[in-house]
């Protein structure tokens, strides 16, 4: 009810500072935009609910949309090179996950290690230059629609009512917050929680990968720099939208509400000529704001 009341607001806010923003084209743009956002954050809602973080995420989707790039462009059929990078994000993810578990590593240094030599991959691959030029076929996975809607944000839609009984009511999900809850508990009580933790980072970097594809698709192009901060985009929507930073519970429609609200408000910094740098600020913001109310909420349990 908050994150709704707040979006209400930002809503009628921007819409009295701009004629532009209640337009159905600028809508449209927004869902559009938030649409590849919106799959990456609900595989770090899982992740964050299973108690860890995961900072490779947005150097998964730079890799991921390189490989699938050098796939097409070495004569595979579209649906074989998609699945490529698929296949590679969800090794990425199953790499990381096997490392946090067997390693006992912190998991933000790990993972920013990893993300790391992934997007140092993805650069000496490519030589710091984009890949381009991958026909029109397989644009359409980016811009390609369905009536009024990309089919980027049939997408997620498709994605988020997936996720919702999947992480509630299914044994994998009830399992993935309870090892957020505590670890110790579950592993004493016989579950294989490798298993859970190692598959709960697959599902983030399949994710991720589904994400690669689409950026890459909507800009005919593949970027070595593609998915920069987009780990932190992710995470601050997961933890504004009141999954705990700590684990053990999720909300999958918090997280859809604060993608939304981080997408509107980008929207409307950008519709008011706001310079992209404030935009990185109020995220920043967002997140440690997101932060300090999920801690204050623990304390007061």
């Amino acid at each position: 009810l908050f994150l709704s009341a707040v979006l209400l607001i930002i809503c009628a806010v921007l819409a009295g500072k701009s004629e532009y923003f209640f337009t159905w084209k600028n809508i449209r743009n927004i869902l559009e935009a938030a649409s590849y956002r919106m799959i990456l954050a609900v595989g770090m809602t899982f992740v964050i609910a299973s108690g860890v973080m995961d900072l490779s995420a947005g150097s998964i989707v730079s890799l991921c949309g390189v490989l699938t790039a050098l796939a097409l462009h070495g004569g595979i059929e579209i649906w074989a090179a998609v699945l490529t990078g698929i296949a590679a994000g969800g090794l990425m993810g199953a790499l990381n996950g096997a490392l946090i578990h067997c390693t006992g590593i912190n998991f933000f240094v790990l993972t920013l290690a990893s993300g790391g030599m992934l997007r140092g991959i993805s650069l000496m691959i490519t030589d710091g230059k984009p890949i381009t030029k991958f026909g029109k076929a397989f644009m359409q996975l980016g811009i390609g629609r369905i009536g009024e809607f990309q089919f980027p944000v049939l997408f997620a839609l498709t994605l988020i009512l997936l996720s919702s009984p999947l992480m509630f009511h299914v044994k994998w999900g009830n399992y993935v917050q309870a090892l957020g809850g505590s670890e110790t508990a579950l592993k004493r009580s016989g579950v294989r929680t490798g298993f859970y933790r190692i598959s709960v980072h697959v599902f983030l970097g399949i994710t991720a990968a589904v994400t690669a594809v689409i950026i890459t698709a909507r800009l005919n192009s593949a970027e070595p720099n593609a998915g920069m901060n987009m780990e932190l985009d992710a995470i601050t929507a997961v933890i504004m939208g009141g999954t705990p930073i700590r684990g053990g519970n999720a909300s999958i429609a918090g997280t859809v509400l604060a993608v939304l609200i981080l997408g509107i408000i980008r929207n409307g910094l950008t519709l008011l000529s706001v310079s992209s740098d404030f935009q990185q600020w109020v995220t920043g913001f967002l997140l440690l704001a997101s932060v300090l109310i999920s801690e204050i909420r623990v304390w007061n349990t």
